[in-house]
């Protein structure tokens, strides 16, 4: 009497199921990772202009005018967004935070910028 060997394994019918749900989830959630990275990147940005607003307060409190980014001597590094200060005077300034390589694609939220007043522009962009 010949004694049948039980063979044990993985189809692979079984492996090409595995790997189309892997590919199904992981082509639902990548967009969404994406734009959780955007979003965390614009509040790097955020964050900054709001260093270089008070940076702006300090300096006036010194000084007859606001003053530009050189003058304010911050070091502001970003792969993802460009700072700027618009029209500097006496009793106004712009802060700008322009998006830069991947991160333009963050529709509607590629120049933020805050002012003196504290106005906040795009205002959906500093809600998000």
């Amino acid at each position: 009497m010949q004694a049948k060997l039980k063979q044990s394994g993985v189809t692979l019918i079984e492996l090409m199921v595995v790997v189309a749900i892997i590919g199904i989830i992981a082509a639902v959630s990548y967009p969404n990772f994406v734009d959780y990275v955007r979003e965390a990147r614009r509040a790097d940005a955020m964050g900054q202009l709001l260093t270089l607003q008070m940076a702006q307060e300090e300096h006036r409190l010194k000084n007859p005018a606001y003053a530009d980014i050189a003058t304010l001597g911050i070091t502001l590094t970003s792969d993802y967004y460009n700072f700027s200060v618009t029209n500097p005077t006496a009793e106004t300034y712009t802060l700008t935070a322009t998006a830069k390589g991947s991160q333009e694609n963050d529709a509607g939220c590629t120049t933020i910028s805050i002012n003196q007043n504290d106005q906040k522009t795009p205002a959906e962009c500093w809600e998000r």
